[in-house]
């Protein structure tokens, strides 16, 4: 998480309101100060107004277009620039970061990657040390961690055929993050979240998402599963203003076959034994962003020697780009020897003494 003493202020320029909305949550949570804007010229009045030091920039705007407030922004603004298009062709992001831009990504996003790019972006110039946390902050932070740690499997998952495995390293700033899992007749049901936030609030949700997912382990359909689990779910977020980011899978271990439903989490990968490895695609929003949102559910299937990884923002963030991200999971993923080894690498992706953030890690292998 981005934190410092005095707030930093972002301008999120954007005609869409849903997707406002949204990049406004995700900066909030990174303790920014939001300014919305719905064009560009109005952007450009923000950026000026608020001397913010984040811009995030749509290129299609109902004024002028994002490469021209870009351009306009650096007559008199050094603000990092993370432009946003559905657009994603390579012109598109040649001509953007041409203009001034300091990054790009392509709608839709992942909530983790639009925050992964922004902590990349300043890391560059890292801000001094915050005062030392009172006592009381202390004690929150070490009942959070107390009550993060009582969330993952104490069973160990022994699926015939398959070898599974879990690793979680908490950073002292305790977030949301965590794995769970449990062995059904059929196979096991794997569910991997991180609730937006720090210390014993994030904590708390979480302890909600978990006994919540585990309630509806016995509704035959995942879909209907997840759909009334996040329902359930949504009332205690809209409260607290924040949301979740899931990965929620059940697996037929005889056939191999995999349901999964992908909400806002983006950094699932299917390894397969051979070929390139594919990064699982969001089904939609997370977890308390839109009401009455529905997630399809996408079904692959586990070959012999075939992993499915799931890992968290803190292995992301030790990345410039998600592309070596990619690259680097799938590397470590066909390097280990077991599921417990390849955890345990996925977790030095992301050093402790430099990591910002919660690392965990999942791996599901099928044994040839």
């Amino acid at each position: 998480m981005v934190s410092t003493a005095s707030p930093r202020h972002a301008v999120v320029v954007e005609d869409d309101a849903d997707i406002r909305g949204l990049l406004v949550l995700i900066l909030e949570q990174l303790d920014f100060v939001v300014t919305e804007a719905p064009d560009g010229l109005s952007g450009v009045e923000a950026v000026r107004n608020t001397n913010a030091e984040l811009v995030t920039l749509d290129i299609n705007l109902p004024d002028i277009d994002g490469m021209e407030v870009c351009r306009r922004l650096r007559e008199f603004s050094d603000a990092y620039v993370l432009m946003l298009t559905a657009r994603a062709d390579e012109i598109d992001r040649l001509n953007g970061l041409d203009t001034g831009a300091d990054d790009y990504i392509s709608k839709p996003f992942s909530p983790k990657e639009v925050q992964a790019r922004i902590r990349a972006l300043f890391r560059r110039a890292r801000t001094p040390a915050a005062p030392a946390e009172d006592q009381r902050q202390v004690d929150e932070l070490e009942r959070a961690a107390v009550v993060q740690q009582s969330l993952l499997p104490r069973e160990t998952v022994r699926v015939d055929g398959y070898d599974v495995a879990g690793a979680f390293r908490p950073t002292r700033s305790v977030g949301g993050d965590f794995y769970d899992w449990y062995q059904t007749h059929d196979g096991m049901h794997l569910t991997f979240a991180d609730a937006m936030g720090k210390g014993m609030g994030a904590a708390l949700i979480a302890a909600t998402v978990r006994a919540v997912m585990r309630s509806v382990a016995d509704t035959p359909a995942i879909a209907d599963a997840f759909g009334s689990a996040s329902a359930t779910i949504s009332s205690d977020l809209d409260q607290s203003g924040s949301f979740v980011t899931m990965f929620h899978a059940r697996l037929d271990s005889s056939s191999g076959k995999l349901s999964y439903i992908d909400a806002g989490h983006g950094l699932a990968l299917y390894v397969p034994a051979d070929g390139a490895a594919q990064r699982l695609v969001s089904a939609g929003p997370p977890v308390g962003i839109l009401d009455d949102q529905q997630w399809p559910a996408a079904e692959l299937e586990l070959e012999p020697g075939d992993s499915l990884v799931i890992v968290s923002d803190g292995v992301l963030d030790a990345h410039d780009s998600l592309e070596d991200f990619v690259v680097n999971v799938e590397k470590v993923t066909r390097n280990g020897a077991t599921s417990d080894e390849v955890c345990a690498a996925l977790l030095e992706l992301a050093p402790a003494a430099t990591a910002e953030d919660d690392v965990t890690a999942v791996v599901v292998r099928r044994k040839n």
